[in-house]
């Protein structure tokens, strides 16, 4: 391990030391909601609540039919939940020391996500912000998010924003639904088996929604085109390629081309592959590999078609982490889609990296620059609109770094409610040796 790791990792585990002083200094909620004026009063009884709710949707007043999105709560302060997965019971022993002699790699995503949120928090309260935020471990054994809601910890606050998985996703989207309140999940790229909750929104858009972008891209951006889908024969993939083709017969377009299916395995000859690639214009090859050994291989036996046909392969957005350094695959068009772009170069990227440099003698990785930019993003939500600001959530004068585009999704046909909000805006990123390339504003 480089001492530069180490370094970080050491003063990751000060930085933790840090959190678990500054968590006392939020104020705890109480089991009731706090006694701040609001702007309407709730009706006080189960059936005058459906009375009024039937009210507000027969009068065409509720936001895709969502009572709680006509009503308009603004409060002098607000109580926000924060959850990051912080292992604090792993990582730390009984006293505040890590338990061993580097703090665990496993910790580090969700200790940068809350390093993030937190500056963006210090620069709200410098705003003169009035807020009130507890952060929560969600991987503690002691108080986990069931114990939380059972103990009635989280009945008083106005939003949650979570950098979660499950199970924890969906504990706290059933406890988000019950209690009308919106659930920001922030990095898990999955629905985790959500349905019927409108008061979810998923940022890290889920695969499927990555597939629609890239079919729908490569049939836009390209006036001629040969689509190839490449797939191995295995549920995944063979899933993945579904949801291509289900894309492309939605597109509405007379220019569309059809798209050429190949199931390739370890013994696909160069001769097999060749015969669906075209000579006259650009052959785009889409790849459902999420594993990077899978891509690379694939990659490979195209690399070797190359020299003879003009070949841009579009892959999965596992994709953004992948280097390409093999000396055969030098060369090759290679493209990913993203929910998340931010090329460091905006006044907001500047002061956190200064920030970072400064206080932690380190970078800020990906997960910082989110946990700050959805903290930072989603308060000023609040604050302008309420806590209620579901119909006005793709705000662009609040924008950060990203392009936010939360759009309904409907599970069935038909269904008068969304089952959740998700991102539908995705970059098309091209791997660059030095730094990848924005190919399109958004989707």
């Amino acid at each position: 391990m480089s001492l530069s790791t180490i370094t970080r990792q050491l003063l990751a585990g000060t930085a933790l030391a840090v959190l678990l002083s500054a968590c006392s200094l939020f104020k705890k909620s109480t089991t009731t909601s706090p006694d701040i004026p609001m702007t309407v009063n709730k009706p006080t009884t189960p059936e005058e609540k459906k009375k009024e709710e039937e009210k507000i949707i027969k009068e065409g007043k509720a936001p895709f039919n969502v009572p709680a999105f006509a009503r308009e709560v603004k409060r002098a302060s607000y109580n926000i939940a924060l959850f990051a997965p912080l292992y604090l019971d792993s990582a730390f022993s009984a006293t505040t020391d890590p338990s061993g002699r580097t703090m665990p790699r496993y910790v580090l995503p969700g200790l940068d996500f809350y390093e993030g949120a937190q500056l963006a928090l210090d620069t709200l309260r410098l705003q003169g912000f009035n807020l009130n935020v507890i952060v929560y471990d969600s991987k503690s054994r002691s108080n986990s998010v069931p114990a939380l809601i059972r103990n009635r910890t989280l009945d008083a606050v106005d939003l949650i924003i979570g950098s979660v998985s499950n199970p924890e996703l969906k504990e706290l989207s059933d406890f988000a639904r019950n209690k009308e309140v919106n659930l920001v999940s922030a990095t898990y790229p999955n629905d985790g088996g959500v349905n019927g909750n409108p008061f979810l929104l998923i940022t890290s858009s889920t695969l499927k929604t990555h597939c629609e972008a890239l079919q729908n891209y490569v049939q836009e951006a390209f006036a001629t085109k040969n689509i190839v889908l490449l797939r191995r024969n295995n549920a995944a993939e063979t899933r993945i390629a579904n949801d291509i083709k289900a894309a492309y017969d939605k597109l509405q377009s007379d220019k569309k081309s059809r798209i050429r299916e190949v199931v390739w395995n370890e013994g696909t000859t160069d001769a097999e592959l060749s015969q669906n690639l075209l000579v006259d214009r650009p052959n785009l090859c889409i790849i459902t590999a999420l594993d990077e050994a899978g891509a690379k291989a694939i990659m490979q036996k195209l690399s070797v078609q190359a020299p003879n046909y003009p070949i841009h392969i579009f892959g999965m957005p596992t994709w953004d982490v992948m280097k390409i350094k093999e000396p055969e695959l030098k060369g090759l068009q290679v493209y990913y889609s993203t929910p998340y772009y931010n090329d460091k170069t905006d006044a907001y990227s500047r002061y956190i990296a200064d920030y970072f440099k400064r206080v932690y003698k380190a970078r800020p990785s990906d997960m910082a620059y989110k946990g700050f930019e959805l903290t930072y993003y989603f308060i000023k939500l609040l604050s302008d609109k309420g806590v209620y600001f579901n119909s006005g959530v793709n705000d662009p004068s609040k924008k950060v770094f990203t392009n936010f585009n939360y759009q309904p999704v409907y599970l069935k046909e038909g269904e008068e409610k969304p089952d959740y909000f998700e991102n539908k805006n995705i970059y098309i990123i091209q791997k660059n040796d030095s730094s990848d390339i924005k190919m399109n504003v958004s989707l």
